[in-house]
């Protein structure tokens, strides 16, 4: 079902400070900050040659990852995006199999503007995937 990694996100208490550790200290191109109002974040994307690192910071304080900041305060990662090739299916099959997606269940538009869904990570070894149709 998952195809290629698409990115890992990582939390930062300071995003400026995040993205200028990739990009002047280790070269990286960094894309400009976005906010993701119906996600309750801002993102900035590292783009690597194999893959990309998301910088999330919390967009207010409703944000589902001020919790996260709280509980770790320095950041870190946060959860795995893998490719789909038809989110839908993929959805449909892990209900199916008793899964739980986050939130309402239903695939959301995400920071690439293409419908994404998150997994529950006790299911997944404890860890956070988000699902991102390809």
């Amino acid at each position: 079902m998952i195809g290629v990694l698409n990115h890992v996100a990582i939390v930062v208490p300071d995003l400026a400070a995040g993205a200028a550790v990739y990009r002047d200290t280790l070269g990286a191109r960094v894309s400009e900050a976005v906010d993701l109002p119906d996600h309750g974040v801002t993102t900035v994307f590292v783009e690597l040659p194999n893959t990309k690192i998301e910088l999330l910071h919390p967009l207010g304080e409703g944000s589902p990852i001020a919790n996260f900041l709280k509980n770790n305060p320095a950041g870190g990662i946060h959860h795995l995006c893998y490719e789909v090739a038809d989110i839908n299916a993929s959805v449909a099959k892990l209900k199916a199999e008793g899964f739980r997606i986050t939130g309402s269940g239903e695939p959301k538009i995400g920071a690439h503007g293409k419908p994404v869904v998150f997994l529950h990570p006790k299911e997944f070894l404890g860890t956070l995937i988000e699902l991102e149709q390809a």
